[in-house]
């Protein structure tokens, strides 16, 4: 038997962790979460700092905690509607770090892989969970 042989089988049994998802489900829950909390009390003048409207500043903070919510939520909601929360949470993360991509750190694309890798791991952490959902 060859050495990758082994290896391959030996993969094979290993077993399955069914819970961990929430290796990456609680840190993308958590930072996001995090981020919209820090914008309350949502005011003007912290919107017209970033050159936002106060209806798009508020948007993003809410967004931002109830997208944290939902990834947790959906962890423990079984059935589809727990993999639709975890679903939209997933969109509304990705949607959200767009957002900020564009309004605070805009640079070709090259420059963002480069050096804002943070931003890049929230943005795929919540595609993965959009297009996954709980089969995560």
């Amino acid at each position: 038997m060859t050495a990758v042989t082994m290896i391959l089988r030996a993969s094979q049994d290993l077993p399955a962790l069914l819970w961990a998802h929430w290796l990456l489900r609680l840190p993308l829950a958590l930072i996001i979460f995090q981020q919209g909390a820090t914008k309350t009390p949502i005011t003007a003048e912290d919107a017209a700092s970033y050159g936002l409207p106060l209806a798009a500043w508020a948007l993003a903070a809410l967004g931002e905690m109830a997208a944290g919510i939902g990834l947790i939520a959906g962890g423990f909601v079984r059935g589809w509607q727990g993999d639709l929360m975890t679903r939209l949470a997933g969109a509304a993360l990705a949607t959200i770090v767009v957002g900020v991509l564009i309004v605070v750190y805009w640079a070709p694309p090259l420059e963002i892989l480069l050096y804002n890798q943070f931003h890049l791991l929230l943005l795929l952490g919540g595609l993965f969970f959009a297009f996954r959902g709980n089969r995560a």
